[in-house]
Order: C-alpha cells, then sequence, then structure tokens
C-alpha cells in the first residue's frame, strides 16, 4: 500500500510496514480500532494519525485529559497520552480500507500479546464493530467463564463488562460515520467521559 500514495502526500516517505499501538505503557484505558488508514498510520507509521479520523480521535482524548494535544500529525509532533493507549486489530493498511476477517485472525496473536503487554488496563473503547469483536474475543479468552457470557451485538454506546474489565462501545471515527453525522463529537465525548467515570 505504501507504493499507492495520495497526490497531497507524492514526496512523503511512506512507513509502509506494520503499525505498532501508541500511548502510554501504563494505560488503564485501551482504545481499539480498526486497521491503519492508506494515507494515514501507514504513512505517518502511528496509529490514527495524519487523517481526518485520527483529528477526530485526538481531539476527543485531549477533552477528556488522555492526549496532551488535539492534533496528531505525525511522530515527531509532540503527542503524548496519559493513562490511555492506542491499537488496532489490523496492523497493515488494508485494500479499500476494509480489513477482513481472515486479517483479524492473522494479526490476533500480535494484539494479544500487545494487550497483555498493558497489564494496568481495565477500561477498553472499541471504535466499530470489527473492533468491539476483536476487544470481546480477547476479553473472553482470559477472563474466568467469559466464554460463555453473551455479548450484546455491537451498537453505539453500549457498556460491556467482562470480569474485571469493563468495555464502552462507539462508532468509529470514520468519515463514513462523521460525515454523515452518524457520529458526532457530542456523542464520542459521552463515550469517553463514561470511560473515564469508569476508572474512577
Amino acid at each position: 500500500m505504501a507504493a499507492e500514495k495520495r497526490a497531497a502526500f507524492a514526496e512523503d516517505e511512506y512507513w509502509g510496514r506494520p503499525v505498532p499501538g501508541f500511548g502510554d505503557p501504563e494505560a488503564r484505558l485501551v482504545v481499539v480500532g480498526l486497521a491503519p488508514a492508506a494515507h494515514g498510520a501507514n504513512r505517518t507509521g502511528r496509529m490514527f494519525t495524519g487523517d481526518r479520523s485520527g483529528d477526530w480521535l485526538y481531539r476527543a482524548l485531549h477533552r477528556a485529559g488522555f492526549a496532551s494535544q488535539p492534533e496528531s500529525t505525525h511522530r515527531g509532533d509532540g503527542l503524548e497520552l496519559t493513562d490511555a493507549w492506542v491499537t488496532a486489530p489490523v496492523r497493515c493498511a488494508p485494500p479499500q480500507n476494509r480489513p477482513t476477517s481472515a486479517e483479524r485472525d492473522a494479526c490476533a496473536t500480535w494484539l494479544g500479546a500487545e494487550l497483555d503487554l498493558l497489564d494496568r488496563a481495565r477500561v477498553y473503547v472499541a471504535l466499530g464493530a470489527f473492533g468491539y469483536r476483536s476487544t470481546v474475543e480477547y476479553l473472553r479468552a482470559r477472563t474466568d467463564g467469559s466464554p460463555s457470557v453473551k455479548t450484546p451485538q455491537f451498537a453505539h454506546g453500549l457498556r460491556v463488562t467482562l470480569g474485571a474489565k469493563t468495555l464502552f462501545t462507539s462508532y468509529h471515527v470514520s468519515q463514513q460515520n462523521t460525515f454523515t453525522g452518524r457520529l458526532t463529537e457530542e456523542m464520542l465525548d459521552e463515550v469517553f467521559a463514561s470511560a473515564k467515570d469508569a476508572l474512577r
């Protein structure tokens, strides 16, 4: 995907490799997205960085007190997260920005290993149904008795408890949702406010 550059970024050297998670290693809040955007994280090498989806996410994290600044433009822009970590189930930019279940399954061990290292994490925010399913599967596998717990179908604004962990859901911050008004900044703020309350 790094060979197919957008004209606006023709002079940029694209990251073009699997994109690692980003944030505070001591995070109690984990945000789980979808996959690196072809001209966002795939270009910059940092999750949700350099595109409009990231603009929405980091503004919300900043308003909630988890991010040091409201924008994320490149890896050296000074952004720091406090008590929060941002990741995705798929690490490479998928064709047409649409990851498949096969890609999710192929990356599942990497996501699981990453989340295992975040041993202080207590609250998760899944952005979209794809991130929701991946997070539920991870938490079920690591929580006693939870494989038998029935979880609701994805919808915006859910709160799901799996063992000692709490999972909140939001529509993804993609332009499909933000441009159409399906997801507003107020709706996203409410999700992060609920997540922050759960950490208290």
